[in-house]
């Protein structure tokens, strides 16, 4: 159940709805948005007459109820209104969001060593990312293949932080390693296999650092919203959902399949931001342009693409990574896309386009 607050309501009455609702037994939460104020309405609502919250206050525009599973994570809690995700890092704040530019990340499947990392985080900068991937934990399918660095290649991707003044996301696999992972990721990354791994999420949610989930390999769409739901019920608002391929009868040709129409499904859902990772979900690199070309067309918030200075050596995911030269390459043409469809801020741009169009 959501309160939407009239436009210029004083602040001291906002203050006064919110200590109101907590007589009913809920737990308001405070959203303030551009135009208004909507007050959200966690517990059990079922035997509330929304009459009787509108009779609190003269300044109470409209209560709804909201029916879907995800109470959080859906729009009508923020009243149609997309969520940023802001994060800090060396180089300044990087927001994620619909109304934000696109941001890229970019980096190894795993951290294997500092030259390379640093190399690796250099490069990607300088085309344009704003932040560096890195896998310091890797779950693999089979026990025997490489497992990632763990500890130490946490202290590797603090010297490409401390080189490039990137941003660093990383993934968790496990609670006992959330709080070290934290002092140096400015994002935690759940990884697909741990989607569902529900004690990790309320782990995870309590952190206070921004978070990344994937959606897992057979996970519905209401699924993968309900996990988002775990981080946002343990107190942190800050989720960035990404698709990375799922499950088919088909997958000869692509390593997994890339579910575009997500990106339009999520939007009519979720106020969250969006990112799409077309290196999972293809497995080969010379799917990753045209993915990501796809994803921006479709009006994804953000994008993960894995880049090796060498694939072939690579200790993990090698045929799905670019090299160097062929992210550079890939990061023009999403320059283009992004101004096209003003996702850079670049609106002159479209607008040039338009005109010429008409001409």
């Amino acid at each position: 159940m959501i309160i939407v607050m009239k436009s210029g309501t004083p602040a001291i009455e906002v203050e006064r709805v919110v200590a109101e609702t907590r007589n009913f037994g809920l737990t308001p939460e405070k959203c303030i948005g551009n135009q208004k104020v909507v007050i959200g309405l966690v517990g059990d609502t079922e035997d509330i007459n929304t009459q009787q919250i509108e009779q609190i206050s003269p300044f109470i525009e409209q209560v709804i109820r909201i029916k879907k599973p995800f109470k959080r994570a859906s729009l009508e809690f923020r009243y149609g209104e997309y969520s940023s995700v802001d994060v800090e890092t060396p180089n300044g704040i990087v927001s994620f969001g619909k109304n934000n530019p696109l941001v890229v990340v970019a980096g190894p499947c795993s951290v294997e060593n500092e030259e390379m990392l640093v190399e690796t985080a250099q490069a990607v900068k300088a085309a344009g990312a704003r932040f560096l991937r890195g896998g310091a934990y890797k779950p693999r399918t089979s026990p025997y293949a490489f497992q990632g660095h763990g500890e130490s290649a946490l202290g590797l991707l603090a010297k490409a932080k401390e080189v490039t003044g990137l941003g660093i996301i990383t993934e968790v696999m496990d609670t006992s390693d959330i709080d070290i992972i934290a002092e140096v990721a400015d994002i935690i990354q759940v990884g697909a296999r741990n989607m569902q791994n529900f004690s990790l999420l309320k782990k995870v949610g309590a952190a206070g650092k921004p978070v990344l989930l994937k959606r897992g390999l057979s996970a519905t769409i209401e699924e993968f919203l309900m996990s988002a739901e775990y981080i946002l019920a343990a107190g942190n608002s800050n989720v960035i959902l990404c698709e990375r391929g799922i499950r088919s009868f088909d997958q000869k040709y692509t390593r997994n399949v890339l579910d575009l129409s997500v990106i339009p499904v999520l939007r009519s859902l979720t106020h969250l931001p969006i990112m799409i990772d077309p290196s999972h979900a293809t497995g080969k690199s010379e799917l990753v342009q045209p993915m990501a070309m796809g994803a921006i067309a479709t009006g994804t918030d953000s994008l993960m693409i894995e880049v090796h200075p060498n694939p072939r050596l690579a200790l993990c995911d090698g045929p799905q990574s670019l090299t160097i030269p062929g992210f550079q390459e890939v990061m023009g043409d999403i320059h283009s896309l992004s101004s096209f469809f003003a996702r850079n801020g670049e609106k002159q741009f479209v607008n040039q386009q338009l005109s010429s169009a008409i001409a």
